[in-house]
């Protein structure tokens, strides 16, 4: 089973075999969780499995196609859900040691969308600890390897599920972006991420970190899955007041009429320079001539605001994160040290906060008190809010130009475990390319374009689009991949390493 051709199906194939009756949904679950049993322990994708939950989803399909009954177009692919979104009855932990073993009693929003539309939950995938961090070495729970190169990051703080994607244990995941911690692991694994328009999924069940920038997307191995899966968990909710109150654009059917004739590309000069790996350039710059080939018009795009964008989400996200963090107290729930009846509520806090927190949450629960701290507010966060709006501003204007930006997605491929662990800033830098987007709230989307030369590890495109233009993405990205595939073949298909 671990070998099943099964397990390298789409997401769409998979549907359609299960609703042709050609596979049951009980089959493809019980082939993707004897690939995590056989793989997992080296990638460790995966902090919870949970077997006899996804199998009783499955046979439930099963029963609803048996009784006639109509299926959704995604019934019975398996998923893994990265292990920020309250499940019932599932631990979630958020990769922290805080909430270690913490059992939600409710579903988040998008958990409760993914099970009405019979998606099968596989597990709750590993992640940096509270999202903070750019290559799953941050979990309290032991860092995972990237699929490719098991001595190599799968990217974060969402390498958990595009792991789960490249080493084929899910053919679906779910990932959340503060900072491009959906698109950048999507980019060093050979996969496709979307950062949905801020609000147009909603947060409700979603631990937070920054509020402001936090944003679950669909993660898959081809646009028209991310697509299907996108249209599953988008929409307006009334538990969420950043939600969005509009129709969900029509994602599915720009992905299945990808074409990118007639349109503006719009190029950044910030988005390349010193700090850029030579071979993600290369493939760059390659994808852009693909995109003329195809029939778009290339824009030279200046956007100087945007040399300001690390430094602006480096006060504004830890700045949230010290307040959201602020209730996990050892009082009401999750880990709780030193309650033996001879220290104060505060000395428990203390303590708590102390054995449950790694060190880059500390760092940057510090960092964003410090810059909400009286007589720095306006000096730190006020300074960067406004350089925020400088950067929204000049996405607006290129957008009166352009019809989608495109970038690399990171500067580099896939880094080694452990080389930029004791270097925040070296390690910061790899979100470089997708900080703007979601300071100015836009769609963004990091699909394949080939691997770089001199280290044969994938390199993402990342393509951005105005905010409630979503279906943009999948227009352009679904070209894009026909178009490469075509030239040069699907990367993770043909080319990854076995495991």
């Amino acid at each position: 089973m671990t070998d099943s051709p099964i397990i390298k199906l789409t997401a769409a194939e998979i549907a359609e075999k299960i609703a042709a009756g050609e596979l049951t949904a009980v089959e493809v679950t019980e082939a993707h969780l004897a690939r995590i049993e056989a793989v997992d322990e080296k990638v460790h994708a995966f902090l919870h499995v949970d077997r006899e939950g996804a199998l009783a989803q499955a046979r439930a399909v099963d029963d609803k196609r048996a009784r006639g009954e109509k299926l959704g177009p995604l019934a019975g692919v398996p998923l893994a859900l990265k292990d920020i979104f309250t499940t019932e009855g599932v631990p979630t932990t958020v990769g922290s040691k805080i909430l270690e073993g913490w059992i939600p009693p409710y579903d988040a929003t998008v958990t409760r969308k993914l099970k009405a539309a019979d998606v099968v939950i596989l597990g709750k995938t590993n992640m940096d600890e509270f999202a903070m961090g750019s290559s799953t070495e941050n979990s309290a729970f032991g860092p995972t390897g990237n699929p490719w190169d098991l001595t190599r990051i799968p990217g974060g703080s969402g390498g958990g599920s595009s792991a789960a994607l490249a080493a084929f244990e899910a053919p679906l995941a779910i990932g959340t972006d503060t900072g491009g911690s959906i698109r950048q692991p999507a980019a060093v694994t050979g996969t496709v991420g979307v950062k949905p328009t801020y609000g147009g999924v909603s947060r409700y069940g979603m631990v937070a970190f920054s509020s402001s920038l936090d944003q679950g997307g669909p993660c898959a191995r081809t646009v028209l899955d991310a697509a299907l899966l996108h249209e599953v968990i988008a929409g307006h909710d009334p538990l969420d007041s950043t939600s969005i109150d509009a129709p969900v654009p029509p994602v599915v059917e720009a992905a299945r009429n990808g074409s990118v004739a007639g349109m503006r590309v719009g190029v950044v000069k910030q988005f390349r320079g010193e700090g850029y790996q030579a071979g993600v350039v290369q493939r760059f710059d390659e994808s852009v001539a693909l995109l003329k080939e195809l029939g778009a018009e290339i824009v030279e795009l200046d956007c100087p605001s945007f040399d300001l964008a690390l430094s602006a989400y480096y006060l504004i996200a830890p700045s949230e994160c010290s307040s959201n963090l602020a209730r996990f107290d050892g009082l009401r729930y999750g880990l709780r040290v030193g309650d033996d009846g001879s220290r104060s509520a505060e000395e428990v806090t203390s303590l708590t906060r102390e054995a449950g927190f790694g060190p880059e949450v500390k760092r940057r629960i510090m960092l964003g008190t410090y810059a909400l701290s009286s007589g720095y507010y306006d000096a730190y966060y006020g300074s960067a809010q406004k350089v925020r709006t400088l950067i929204k501003q000049e996405f607006e204007q290129a957008f009166e130009r352009v019809d989608v930006i495109v970038s690399p997605t990171t500067p580099t491929t896939a880094f080694p475990i452990g080389e930029r662990a004791d270097d925040p800033m070296a390690m910061y830098l790899a979100d470089l390319c997708t900080i703007p987007a979601n300071l100015a709230g836009n769609a963004a989307m990091s699909l394949p374009c080939g691997l770089a030369p001199e280290d044969n590890l994938p390199v993402g495109l990342q393509i951005i689009a105005p905010a409630l233009q979503d279906d943009r993405l999948y227009k352009v990205g679904a070209a894009v991949e026909a178009a490469f595939v075509e030239k040069w073949g699907h990367p993770l298909l043909e080319e990854a390493p076995s495991l």
